[in-house]
């Protein structure tokens, strides 16, 4: 684990509101359903957890463990060019609970967080949240204006598109 400080604050108000956004941030909330029973639940839930769905949509994962877990340092690549510096704050196994969040460190081209939530409702729904509150670290995210918006909701609806592939095989129970 690094020591290197978050680049904003409140860190970790994801766990417990996903809706959250501090001001001068931008929120972002993208749910899909993935489908119902246990088995597409534990599927998506190892998913997540093991970088394998960031992994499926072709972005490169460096992580300092095989898991997401507090602590966890994890460096996102996009088109082969960006990095994007980041760490684990919270993870969450439960039974019908699982994710991660991380958070943005120096050198992300955003500064903020953002969560990946796999859960199962009382009817047995499976579904994948992704939320964030972030803003513009660098020039060209900044640069990028209602583009980059667009490129941080269209990756959030992919994550979930891809998860649902990753577990279409799975039986419902």
């Amino acid at each position: 684990m690094s020591s290197a400080p978050f680049t904003y604050e409140p860190v970790g108000v994801t766990r417990d509101d996903p809706t959250f956004c501090p001001p001068g941030f931008r929120p972002l909330l993208v749910r899909t359903r993935l489908g119902e029973g246990h088995a597409v639940f534990r599927r998506a839930a190892e998913a997540v957890l093991t970088w394998e769905m960031h992994r499926a949509l072709g972005v490169g994962i460096d992580a300092t463990a095989d898991r997401a877990a507090p602590g966890v340092d994890v460096t996102v690549t996009l088109a082969g060019v960006v990095k994007a510096p980041c760490r684990v704050i919270w993870a969450t196994e439960e039974f019908r609970r699982a994710g991660w969040a991380y958070g943005t460190l120096e050198g992300h081209p955003e500064c903020g967080e953002e969560a990946f939530v796999v859960d199962r409702t009382g009817d047995g729904t499976v579904w994948l949240t992704v939320s964030a509150f972030s803003k513009p670290a660098k020039w060209y995210a900044r640069a990028g204006g209602p583009a980059t918006r667009g490129l941080q909701h269209a990756y959030a609806r992919r994550c979930g598109a891809v998860l649902k592939r990753l577990t279409e095989d799975q039986p419902e129970s």
